[in-house]
C-alpha cells in the first residue's frame, strides 16, 4: 500500500484518511446488502479484507508515532482518532458477520434506513479528516460536517426505538428477535462510533483552528 508524502503532517493524515476512506466503503457495502445488491458471505469477504488493510494502516501510525519526534498534533489526538476509525470498521464487520452466522431473512424498511445513514455518517467522517491538515482554513467545513452527523445521528436513535418497539410487539418467533435486535444494536453501535468521532473532531478543532 503506497502514499505519496511530502511531509510528516500529511504522512500522517493521509494515512487516516485512508483509514476513513476504508470505513466509507464497508458502510457502502452494509447498505448494498441491507438492499439486495450484493450477497451477505460476499460482503463480509470485502469487508474483512478491509479490516485487514485498516489493520497495517493502525500500525503504520503507531509506527510513525513512536519514531516522529514533532507529530502535526497531540499523539494522544492521532492515536484516539485511529482507534476510533478502527473501532468503526470493526462494529461494522461485526454486522456482517451476524447477517452471515444468524442466515437472517429480508431486513425492514427501517434497518436499511440505518444502514444508510451509518453509511452517510461515514462519508462524512472522511471528508472531515480531509480537512485535518488545513483546520485554520477548513474549520468550519469541520463544524459542517460533525453537525451533520449528530444531525443523522438523532434520526438513527429514533429509527432504532422504533424498530425495536415494532421488533417486539409483531415478531412471534423469539430467535428472529434475538437475531435482529443484536444486529440493530450493532448498527446503533457504528452510528455511536462515527459520533465519538465528530466529539474528538470538534475537540481538535478547539485546540488547533
Amino acid at each position: 500500500m503506497a502514499f505519496k508524502l511530502k511531509s510528516k503532517e500529511e504522512k500522517f493524515f493521509s494515512v487516516l484518511e485512508e483509514h476513513a476512506k476504508l470505513c466509507h466503503e464497508a458502510g457502502q457495502l452494509l447498505v448494498q446488502v441491507f438492499e439486495n445488491e450484493i450477497d451477505k458471505e460476499e460482503a463480509l469477504t470485502l469487508i474483512s479484507e478491509k479490516e485487514v488493510e485498516a489493520d497495517e494502516l493502525v500500525n503504520i501510525v503507531m509506527t510513525k508515532l513512536r519514531k516522529t519526534f514533532i507529530t502535526p498534533m497531540d499523539r494522544e489526538d492521532i492515536q484516539t482518532l485511529i482507534d476510533q476509525l478502527d473501532n468503526t470498521i470493526d462494529s461494522t464487520k461485526d454486522i456482517m458477520d451476524k447477517m452471515c452466522m444468524y442466515h437472517v431473512g429480508q431486513p425492514t424498511p427501517g434497518a436499511v434506513r440505518m444502514a444508510k445513514i451509518a453509511s452517510k455518517c461515514m462519508k462524512h467522517v472522511q471528508r472531515s479528516i480531509s480537512y485535518m491538515d488545513s483546520l485554520k482554513k477548513d474549520y468550519l467545513k469541520v463544524e459542517g460536517r460533525a453537525m451533520e452527523v449528530l444531525s443523522l445521528e438523532e434520526k438513527a436513535d429514533f429509527i432504532y426505538h422504533e424498530e425495536m418497539a415494532t421488533l417486539f410487539t409483531e415478531c412471534k418467533d423469539p430467535i428472529e428477535i434475538i437475531k435482529w435486535k443484536e444486529i440493530l444494536d450493532s448498527m446503533e453501535n457504528v452510528i455511536d462510533g462515527c459520533e465519538d468521532l465528530v466529539g474528538t473532531f470538534r475537540r481538535v478543532v478547539l485546540k488547533y483552528a
